[in-house]
């Protein structure tokens, strides 16, 4: 396939050889700011909540409330991403990564030093706000910077790794923090992060010429970001209130119909905020579901593989942590090998796929354990094999859903990236926790509740539900990528950006 076709079928014009510009020198060290960037946003999703017993005991605040401080994150950053992945096309990419990291920086600090339940959502609202920042831009300038085919392969390989086990290191940093210090170092330590990644990226990036004549789709935004704000919030009662209740269906139900309007809309808008040229290749297409449903099938591994081990099996937060590197060494080997080995030779119809089955199997494996599992023999193997799995997805699928998008719309593109992470997680938090939830209730019927060993098994019977759906949204992503994704390989200059303005 070449690449004027390629950026036809994508709905971009190529640009002249003559504009295109030398790759910057620093770009290993550009990468590694970056990484940095990301791993602070990734691992903050998890890292508190190891922490939340904690700060509960410290600040005082009930149950009920406690899902507020997972929530007010994923609500901002998921409603605000695709506004923040424009503003970064806008106003400069490195501009608005600077901004973001001071900005997560502040609110953590903020979070940290919370004398009350308010202060602390309040902050953990703002480090949302400042994520939908950061993320985008982030993705954009890895996009806009490595444009050689090889070396682009080699920095998603990694960013992709990063993405996928940040969640588990979030664990273990949360467990460690948490043991030996307070849980406000969960969100200080967001400080140390924020820091190297701003001095790295104020020498390192170069600023991005600013297009005076585009303007922002406000009503787009605003369609966007309620309709986002609407499917995000009404998955996380879904876990509280139950399907049935109005402000779940109800929220789920104005969500989609404003996300409808927001589709429509974005036909007739002179500068559309989400274009739909960067969704409608066919390749793009099938990478935005793929990082979807992993998204929602990563949380049978980290949330539920966290209940099993550390309230049946009684592991401390830093043993639990601790469990996960062996997935996460996995996921990095297999992260780096499909993007620099696998997908330039095969394409991604075989891999995303076999990625998809394989991490099916690992999920299936789990629902085995029990409350005699040792973890060398009987957790080990699953959690490995799920690693390698989600890695031969998620790293190809995030770099094929950048791949030929105009440098115009790459902020965009990434933050479309993110909102289908971020919108997967949310499905996969609410459906799997409700379906677990039943499943433990279902065991207990005309049993004795008072009984540890029947709240035992009963637990572990809503662990294994949670594992056999997870691995059945990896079944239904390996239907789905194997028929969307195209056959045969991708041409090198078909996973450079059209145009690279750094």
């Amino acid at each position: 396939m070449s690449r004027s076709s390629a950026g036809q079928r994508a709905g971009t014009v190529p640009a002249s050889p003559t504009r295109t510009e030398q790759p910057p020198r620093h770009r290993w060290w550009i990468l590694a700011v970056i990484g940095v960037a990301q791993l602070m946003v990734v691992l903050d999703a998890t890292i508190v909540n190891i922490a939340l017993p904690s700060a509960q005991h410290d600040l005082g605040f009930s149950n009920a409330d406690r899902q507020w401080i997972v929530t007010a994150y994923s609500l901002a950053f998921g409603s605000l991403l695709l506004l923040g992945g424009r503003i970064a096309d806008l106003f400069g990419r490195k501009i608005t990564f600077l901004v973001g990291l001071v900005g997560f920086a502040a609110a953590s600090a903020l979070g940290g030093a919370a004398g009350s339940f308010t202060v602390l959502v309040i902050a953990r609202a703002a480090q949302g706000l400042f994520g939908a920042l950061l993320a985008p831009s982030a993705l954009s300038l890895l996009t806009t910077t490595f444009t050689d085919a090889r070396e682009r392969a080699r920095a998603f390989g990694v960013y992709g790794a990063i993405a996928g086990a940040g969640g588990a290191i979030g664990l273990l940093l949360g467990g460690v923090l948490t043991e030996h210090l307070t849980w406000r170092w969960t969100l200080y330590v967001n400080l140390a992060f924020a820091v190297a990644a701003f001095v790295g990226g104020a020498l390192l990036l170069r600023r991005t010429a600013r297009d005076k004549t585009a303007t922002l789709d406000l009503p787009g935004t605003v369609l966007v970001s309620t309709g986002l704000f609407g499917l995000v919030y009404g998955f996380s009662n879904a876990e509280s209130h139950g399907w049935g209740a109005p402000a779940t269906w109800g929220w789920l139900t104005a969500g989609t119909v404003l996300l409808a309007a927001f589709t429509w809309w974005q036909t007739r808008a002179s500068h559309p905020l989400l274009p739909l040229r960067v969704l409608l290749d066919r390749n793009r297409g099938a990478s935005f579901v793929a990082v979807l449903i992993s998204g929602a099938g990563m949380f049978g591994v980290f949330l539920f593989l966290t209940y099993y081990m550390q309230q049946s099996l009684g592991y401390t937060p830093i043993r639990t942590g601790l469990a996960f590197l062996p997935m996460v060494a996995g996921l990095m080997v297999s992260s780096t090998t499909a993007t620099a080995t696998l997908i330039p030779r095969l394409g991604p119809k075989p891999v995303v796929p076999l990625g998809m089955g394989i991490a099916a199997a690992g999920l299936a494996w789990m629902t085995g354990l029990d409350l005699q599992s040792t973890y060398t023999a009987h957790i080990m193997p699953p959690l490995v094999v799920t690693g390698l799995g989600i890695g031969l997805v998620l790293a190809p699928a995030m770099s094929l859903a950048t791949s030929g998008v105009d440098a115009q719309d790459a902020g965009v593109a990434s933050a479309a990236v993110n909102t289908m992470q971020q919108i997967g997680g949310s499905i996969g938090t609410a459906l799997l926790n409700t379906l677990a939830a039943s499943a433990a209730t279902g065991y207990l019927a005309g049993k004795d509740p008072r009984d540890p060993a029947v709240i035992g098994q009963a637990a572990l019977q809503s662990y294994s539900t949670a594992y056999w759906w997870s691995a059945g949204f990896f079944i239904a992503g390996l239907v789905i990528s194997a028929v969307l994704y195209r056959r045969g390989t991708i041409a090198g200059d078909d996973s450079t950006p059209s145009a690279v303005h750094m």
